[in-house]
């Protein structure tokens, strides 16, 4: 069985990351989205909502499985699960510069390979950041991202005319 990871923090997950994990589902047989947390980073949804917001993302695509990916090493994850790849979209060539140096230390401590896959060209714009920027002042991003996302954005998002809004 030919198994791979696409690993993320998705927060939030957006159609840009649909796109490269539906095409990745096509490749093998098993696709691992592991729901990363990177200390250093703020989240404006917690681990569990971003689980929860993948999980209702593909809830129609077989072969793909969701879960949180813990801590330790991305390599170590893919080892233990028996992953042969990791799966990466690139929008631009920074994308490529900025993951390659750690494709290349993962093969070497674990032997697995990393496949990159290049955004739809629709998509190469879209990233979780922008489109939370976006969302808080009011932007329609209903385009970007699946509606139990958009939900949630909108939810959390404060409204033009209230106070401290824009």
């Amino acid at each position: 069985m030919r198994r791979a990871v696409y690993p993320g923090s998705f927060d939030p997950i957006h159609n840009g990351h649909l796109e490269v994990i539906a095409r990745a589902a096509g490749l093998f047989d098993e696709l691992i989205v592991a729901v990363s947390t990177n200390y250093s980073k703020k989240y404006r949804f917690s681990l569990d909502e971003r689980l929860e917001m993948a999980k209702s993302a593909f809830a129609s695509l077989r072969g793909i499985s969701i879960e949180p990916m813990g801590e330790g090493l991305l390599a170590e994850y893919c080892h233990d699960r028996g992953a042969s790849a990791i799966i990466k979209g690139l929008r631009s060539s920074s994308d490529f510069d900025y993951e390659l140096p750690m494709a290349t230390m993962n093969r070497q401590l674990s032997g697995v390979e990393t496949v990159f896959l290049p955004a739809e060209s629709r998509y190469q714009h879209l990233s979780s950041t922008m489109i939370k920027e976006v969302a808080t002042l009011g932007g329609d991003v209903s385009d970007f991202v699946p509606k139990a996302v958009l939900k949630r954005l909108l939810a959390g998002a404060p409204r033009p005319d209230s106070p401290g809004g824009h």
